[in-house]
């Protein structure tokens, strides 16, 4: 058995663009770790994932429909980075509404790359310090974040749990904060 049995985490995408290690390695590491991964996408069939911002890579099936999930029904949640899986998903009133339910629940959220957009448009960055790919530092600091460059960082404030990282080259630090942060949430 493993640190997150009997856990449930969401990871929530666009359907495209998704920087796939940044979904694969953390998919992987919960599964691993004993919980079920979730993905929840805004339509059912198969998202796309790329490497390096462009080059495809794979395909993964959807497991839930975006328009159909609450936070309740997840023990935390995961936000793949991408610079155009950001984008698209940052628009989405449902992803909004969605991260917005993890935080007033209290529940872990931990943010990879160019995926903190969603928390800035979801209205929940500002009062948080956290990490993310370099080029969206700006964009946190004017949403009332405050940004720092950092292979992994936990802030706890506010009544809710984000771990964030900057890119890829971070995983490792990131698939450890995320488990002790998920497995500390859910009491083991």
């Amino acid at each position: 058995m493993g640190r997150l049995t009997g856990t449930t985490v969401a990871f929530v995408t666009s359907m495209s663009g998704i920087e796939d290690a940044e979904l694969a390695v953390p998919w992987s590491v919960v599964r691993d770790e004993g919980g079920t991964p979730v993905l929840v996408a805004p339509e059912l069939g198969e998202v796309a994932t790329v490497e390096h911002g462009c080059d495809p890579v794979a395909t993964y099936p959807v497991g839930r429909l975006l328009h159909g999930v609450v936070a309740l029904e997840f023990d935390a949640l995961v936000l793949p980075g991408g610079t155009v899986n950001g984008d698209r998903l940052r628009i989405l009133p449902a992803a909004r509404e969605l991260v917005r339910g993890f935080t007033e629940a209290g529940k872990p959220v931990a943010a990879i790359c160019h995926a903190p957009w969603v928390l800035i448009d979801a209205g929940v960055a500002p009062g948080k310090t956290l990490t993310s790919a370099p080029s969206v530092g700006t964009d946190l600091r004017n949403a009332g974040a405050t940004w720092v460059d950092a292979e992994v960082f936990v802030d706890r404030a506010g009544g809710w749990t984000l771990v964030t990282s900057r890119g890829p080259d971070d995983l490792p630090a990131f698939c450890t904060m995320l488990v002790d942060v998920v497995a500390e949430a859910a009491g083991q």
